[in-house]
């Protein structure tokens, strides 16, 4: 096959290989990118966590022709950290593929196996979690909570760790129970902020954080989309409040709270009244 015939290929196959010599030649000790000679797992993990980030947001935009873009830049982080592998004789890219193939064939037995289709999502849900509770066992991590990932955003790993608990019983019975205690963090801060020293003060803010992430839980509400999407409402209505001072030839620090309190107003009716909430 000519090179250019290669580029142009639809066999992943191929196309998997030719990434995969791409990553090979950018380490090369002698010909390589003295960029990417460089790095290692610890400088190229922060790229990686950024890359899924990525992914996540073309897909909440619905960024179809992005996703295309983002997946691929998500893939070339795990064959960098394969490649950088290989180098040190631990695994090849090979050997990730398979550990995965074996992992996916493992956990549906349903699928894969003789086990039967005919279950609830509830039930499979619970089937997966008793296959991975032996995975840990075999891993020695005894443990209810060990193998919680330490580098999750800590909302995620907040939500992770109550899950783990939730499945031994350590759980209070519903949301109400929640929200009562989210009143108790709550007052407790605003004692520490009164009386407490900053550490501690951070410590009750820290303790909300963790309770409200139950909530979360508890009301099947993934958190880090919520907040993305509040995010987003945030960064939406101001930059209404931005055009409408524009539009009075003025900047925000031309303007004082009064006056852009009363213009977020104005754009959320506005939105409102157009459906967007």
């Amino acid at each position: 096959m000519t090179d250019d015939a290669l580029i142009h290929s639809t066999d992943p196959t191929r196309q998997m290989d030719r990434l995969l010599e791409i990553m090979r030649r950018l380490r090369d000790p002698e010909t390589g990118c003295p960029w990417d000679i460089e790095q290692d797992f610890s400088t190229i993990a922060p790229y990686t966590i950024e890359e899924a980030y990525e992914v996540a947001d073309a897909i909440e935009r619905a960024a179809w022709d992005e996703l295309k873009g983002e997946l691929g830049d998500l893939l070339f982080q795990s064959v960098f950290h394969a490649q950088m592998a290989d180098e040190r004789g631990l695994f090849s890219f090979a050997d990730v593929a398979r550990t995965m193939s074996d992992k996916m064939v493992a956990r549906h037995p349903h699928v894969f196996g003789d086990e039967s289709r005919d279950k609830s999502a509830e039930q499979q849900t619970r089937d997966w979690e008793t296959v991975k509770a032996a995975e840990r066992a075999a891993k020695a991590q005894g443990g209810t909570l060990d193998g919680v990932a330490q580098n999750l955003p800590a909302l995620l790993r907040a939500v992770k760790l109550q899950k783990r608990a939730a499945r031994v019983g350590f759980d209070w019975p519903d949301a109400g129970h929640v929200l009562d205690k989210i009143a108790e963090e709550t007052r407790e801060l605003v004692e520490a902020r009164d009386r407490l020293s900053q550490a501690e003060v951070e410590e009750e803010f820290g303790d909300l954080l963790f309770v409200m992430a139950n909530l979360a839980r508890h009301l099947d509400v993934e958190p880090e989309g919520a907040l993305r999407a509040a995010n987003a409402k945030f960064t939406r209505r101001f930059k209404g409040i931005e055009d409408r001072l524009a539009a009075a030839n003025k900047r925000p620090e031309d303007s004082d709270l009064a006056e852009m309190d009363a213009l977020w107003d104005a754009v959320k009716a506005e939105e409102k009244r157009a459906g967007r909430a």
